[in-house]
């Protein structure tokens, strides 16, 4: 990295770093440190009349400092909290030389410094549980400042909140939001919480292709790479449905995978490109055996991660006990608009849509439209969770023709809070039905529908070997962790969500300077306090900035010969 690039703090940071090594002290030391309790154990378990705790070691970042002449506080935060550590200079130099103390300890350490203690625990005069340090060890040296969040009388001030500094610096985001940590500890429990479910019905965990050469399973626009040693196109999955019934083919009762499924579509609060779902399919049983089975699994979830059905969604209490309410495609849109599906063609479809403002296309075949009345008229409305059913087989290429009406499929969608949460079947496994339901869809992409499924030749051919009666499901974990965790943002249950490419700000050349006035040896010094372009120095106060430049190269040593106060008011234009 340049140094014109570096702020102030990082060029001291910096300066630190190497006075620690003259010391003989590595601030990247290679060798394990052991912990023996971390801040939570000893918040939840000393007692001062058991005297535990009294041996013990303990790591973690250096979150605030109250130095105090020869004994000092400091905040210790590690993965589980934060605990107060008192340091006196006399304990961590015991002998004659003080420089622990006096030099490492009071200068060259900084918030966000990870260290490691030993020494015991105690409680203060004034009954604050804190670590006494007898020895202090440097983990690891922070070379930039972390943002400042403070915290009084239960207000939170300075606080790093800004969402698109958050999500690309989530790493930053945890240390100083440690709130955010509890979202994705409970996005593991979801996971872990599905995963007991299953096996404990037998079901077998397996991995399937990310790489495909045919994107099936799905309706939607895939991401598009090139396999150089076949010299032929791959794309990356869209849905794992195929190759997990593929194992039923195979002879396995029940399989499950958690996926990471792309889609080259569009970014919003709750869609990101790349996202997870988890699909199960599960021999000799139909879509009515999986609404249970899934009403169990959601219920179990919410159990697992709060002791109660009921939750919080943005402003709606939503209870997640079972049974959920089952409702008819048909139905749902006939309470909402007064119009009956029903046997209709594509141009009367597209005529209601036309008279009910539903935003359609020219593209759009059966399916699609009366996914646009649906999804305009009734989702929002599906608070609680219900199950809307038997849907018409335009709007379902893999699904089982309706053992009642062969217009319909057996298919359902779990809808909450007024989004799709899962998607099941009663599977299609009818080969030569399947041939034909992929026959329509590439009709569908002749018309102009980017979405339309391929034609997977392979999977028809597994079916004609024979698959058994089977129900599959498919549900989003980022959508149901967002649920469960009250967040109304997708890339709040992500560690690292999609994001645009970063702007660098833009850096202006010494040249600019010079011309402005300011001399080349000053030009670099500016740019290193953070003032990068001319425009960035001329709205400074001359006043202040004279006597930052001037400390600023005091205490760097850097040897310049001071500017004078007018020569700063010419720079600044005043």
């Amino acid at each position: 990295m340049n140094i014109s690039e570096l702020s102030e703090q990082e060029i001291i940071r910096r300066n630190s770093l190497e006075e620690l090594r003259k010391l003989g002290i590595d601030p990247y030391p290679a060798e394990e440190f052991k912990v023996t309790a971390t801040a939570s154990q000893i918040r939840n378990e000393f007692d001062p009349e058991k005297n535990n705790f009294q041996d013990i070691t303990i790591a973690g970042r250096i979150m605030t400092r109250r130095i105090m002449g020869n004994a000092s506080f400091f905040e210790l935060q590690d993965h589980t909290g934060k605990i107060q550590v008192y340091v006196k200079r006399d304990e961590i130099c015991p002998g004659e030389d003080k420089t622990m103390y006096n030099t490492v300890f009071k200068k060259l350490l900084d918030i966000g410094d990870i260290v490691g203690i030993k020494g015991y625990a105690f409680l203060t005069n004034t009954g604050e549980l804190s670590v006494h340090c007898i020895e202090i060890k440097v983990l690891s040296k922070s070379l930039r400042p972390l943002p400042i969040v403070k915290e009084k009388d239960g207000k939170i001030f300075d606080a790093f909140s800004d969402p698109e500094q958050r999500y690309r610096q989530r790493y930053v985001d945890l240390v100083v939001n440690p709130q955010v940590k509890e979202v994705f500890l409970m996005r593991s429990r979801i996971i872990n919480t599905m995963r007991e479910f299953f096996n404990s019905k037998g079901y077998i965990e397996v991995e399937t292709p990310i790489l495909q050469p045919i994107p099936g399973g799905a309706t939607a626009r895939p991401f598009i790479t090139h396999h150089n040693a076949l010299d032929i196109p791959l794309y990356l999955r869209i849905a794992n449905e195929l190759y997990l019934k593929k194992l039923i083919v195979g002879g396995f009762d029940g399989v499950y995978e958690f996926a990471k499924d792309f889609r080259n579509e569009g970014m919003d609060r709750t869609h990101n490109p790349e996202f997870t779902v988890m699909e199960i399919y599960v021999a000799y049983k139909d879509y009515l055996w999986m609404m249970d089975f899934v009403e169990e699994m959601i219920e179990k979830v919410a159990l697992a991660l709060h002791g109660k059905t009921k939750l919080m969604i943005g402003e709606k209490e939503v209870d997640f006990k079972r049974p959920f309410r089952r409702l008819t495609m048909t139905d749902a849109i006939k309470e909402k608009t007064g119009f009956d599906i029903t046997a209709k063609n594509e141009k009367e479809l597209r005529e209601a849509c036309r008279n009910l403002n539903a935003e359609i296309d020219d593209t759009m075949g059966k399916g699609k439209l009366i996914d646009a009345i649906f999804g305009q008229y009734c989702e929002d409305d599906l608070v609680q969770p219900t199950f809307i059913t038997d849907y018409p087989i335009d709007m379902s290429p893999l699904c089982k023709r309706h053992r009642d009406n062969p217009e319909l499929t057996e298919r359902f969608e779990l809808f909450v809070a007024g989004k799709e949460l899962c998607n099941a079947y009663s599977e299609l496994n009818d080969p030569i039905d399947q041939l034909d339901r992929f026959q329509e869809q590439l009709k569908l992409s002749e018309k102009g529908d980017d979405e339309a499924m391929f034609i997977d030749m392979d999977f028809v051919r597994a079916l004609e070997y024979g698959m058994p009666t089977c129900s599959g499901m498919g549900i989003g974990i980022d959508r149901l962790t967002m649920f469960m965790t009250n967040q109304s943002s997708i890339q709040d249950v992500l560690f690292f969500p999609q994001m645009r490419p970063e702007k660098k700000a833009a850096v202006d050349p010494v040249e600019n300077y010079i011309e402005a006035g300011i001399p080349a040896d000053w030009a670099e010094v500016l740019q290193k306090m953070g003032y990068i372009t001319v425009e960035s120095v001329k709205k400074l106060a001359p006043g202040k900035l004279f006597n930052d430049l001037c400390g600023f190269n005091k205490k760097n040593k850097l040897g310049l010969k001071n500017p004078t106060a007018d020569d700063v008011k010419r720079w600044t234009g005043n």
